[in-house]
């Protein structure tokens, strides 16, 4: 559900953003289609809207601390806010191919 027209900076985001693992199944939440949009204001906000495979999710919290850290460390005196939705409902079909070989192994 990732929005298109991302800038240069954006795409720089979301491939930063590969870095962070689902940790129960061992796939980035970028291919896992966890991410939704990725907005940034140079030299102001980075904001992100993801979402999370579960509602009854036991590691969202490490993941959303793990997004933030990320883009903190790349952006460090920006406002980083991560926001998370339920809308539209995560499912399997957002996983991309990348994703989807990573889990078949």
């Amino acid at each position: 559900m990732l929005q298109e027209n991302l800038s240069a900076e954006e795409v720089k985001i979301l491939e930063l953003l590969k870095s962070v693992m689902d940790p129960e199944v061992a796939v980035n939440i970028v291919d896992l289609g966890l991410i939704y949009e990725i907005h940034f204001e140079e030299n102001k906000k980075v904001h992100i809207v993801t979402t999370l495979s579960t509602r009854g999710c036991p590691l969202g919290d490490v993941i959303m601390q793990n997004i933030e850290v990320v883009l903190q460390n790349a952006y460090p005196g920006l406002e980083i806010s991560v926001e998370l939705t339920w809308e539209p409902e995560w499912t399997p079909e957002m996983i991309t191919e990348d994703g989807r070989r990573a889990i078949e192994l």
